[in-house]
């Protein structure tokens, strides 16, 4: 199998971390050698963050290069454009659509571009947008809109049972979250 190269990216960096130790914790239990980087960005100040997630017969770095990435699995439309460029040609986003502004646009000094799922969609970009955010909330909570995301990005895997992913959900997720996050998950795979 070729290597295959998933981008996970966000604003603060609480969300990309789980969500990347529940992939690089299902693709090991699958046999495949799995890299994945610490978070990179400017979580603790609530900023862009991206992990990188590479995994294949033999991986040796778990950087992601420009116009390498398979799979950008985005917390924002804008982080989803931001890091665009990464994709790799006929590549997929998996997008919430929630919109986070960013500083210039909470200060007045830039607008929330418009149209950006469109326009990822024009550069050629297989965009799957979705309100996650709606989903973890009617699964119980805001905080789990990582593992709904995980939940539709599970469905194009289909070679890794549903069963493996819970079983990565098991061994992740505390104990007293774990119903909540199951939940997530599941109504993430059939949003």
């Amino acid at each position: 199998m070729a290597t295959k190269n998933i981008m996970i990216v966000g604003v603060g960096g609480q969300g990309t971390l789980l969500a990347s130790k529940l992939l690089g914790y299902v693709l090991l239990g699958q046999g495949y050698d799995v890299k994945v980087s610490e978070v990179h960005g400017m979580s603790q100040r609530g900023g862009s963050v991206v992990t990188y997630v590479r995994f294949g017969e033999k991986v040796y770095s778990p950087v992601i290069d420009k116009g390498e990435a398979d799979v950008i699995i985005s917390f924002e439309k804008l982080e989803a454009a931001r890091w665009l460029e990464y994709l790799k040609p006929g590549g997929r986003i998996i997008v919430n659509t929630q919109e986070m502004e960013p500083m210039p646009v909470i200060i007045g000094e830039a607008e929330y571009p418009d149209n950006l799922v469109e326009k990822m969609q024009a550069a050629g970009a297989l965009v799957d947008a979705e309100d996650f955010l709606a989903v973890a909330e009617a699964a119980g909570s805001s905080k789990a809109v990582n593992i709904a995301l995980m939940g539709r990005f599970s469905t194009y895997f289909p070679e890794i049972s549903e069963e493996e992913w819970q079983k990565a959900i098991e061994a992740c997720v505390p104990e007293k979250f774990l119903e909540l996050n199951r939940k997530a998950f599941e109504m993430g795979r059939s949003a």
